[in-house]
């Protein structure tokens, strides 16, 4: 696992063995931030990163000049390891919130630029996500929402719903504020 770009392109992200988690391939994260890179600038975007895991979405929204990510992981030891790497990296404005995902939506926040959430592929209330990120309004008027999760999953229904892409196993789809039927 490593950063694909940016200032930190190429350092590698060493998180320790054991840890219940399933990152983003290389692949995948290479080919989603080809995406990103046609439809949003980078600098001073404020991004949150729901069940963070190992936290390498955050970095490389860091690597490329985000202004604030904020990760939201239960997992006090992946928690601990992003922690730990946004030091190491002196990502000064990467901030970690260990906590349910579920409490943090359901909190009073500034609106982000972009939300990526990548949550257990088993975990049954996936489809709420969308609904909770747009009813308790955690985006900004131009933001974006990207989900990855497996395939049986589809959001293509939602309000907000933008697009689907798939690269290998991994599945992302992506939702708009602009696309919500008011």
């Amino acid at each position: 696992m490593r950063i694909i770009s940016g200032k930190r392109r190429g350092k590698r992200l060493l998180p320790p063995a054991g840890l219940l988690v399933r990152p983003t391939t290389d692949m995948a994260k290479e080919s989603l931030f080809n995406i990103l890179n046609n439809h949003i600038d980078f600098e001073n975007l404020r991004v949150l990163d729901l069940f963070s895991g190992t936290g390498s979405i955050a970095f490389e929204f860091m690597s490329r000049d985000a202004r604030e990510a904020v990760c939201v992981e239960l997992n006090p030891k992946c928690a601990a390891f992003i922690k730990h790497t946004a030091s190491e990296l002196d990502f000064t404005n990467l901030f970690v919130i260990r906590g349910d995902v579920f409490q943090f939506i359901g909190t009073k926040h500034l609106p982000f630029d972009l939300i990526f959430a990548d949550p257990p592929y088993e975990l049954e209330n996936i489809s709420e996500i969308p609904v909770l990120v747009f009813t308790n309004k955690l985006l900004t008027s131009e933001g974006l929402l990207i989900i990855e999760h497996p395939r049986e999953v589809d959001f293509s229904s939602h309000d907000g719903f933008w697009q689907h892409r798939v690269y290998g196993k991994v599945n992302f789809s992506f939702f708009r504020v602009n696309s919500v039927q008011k």
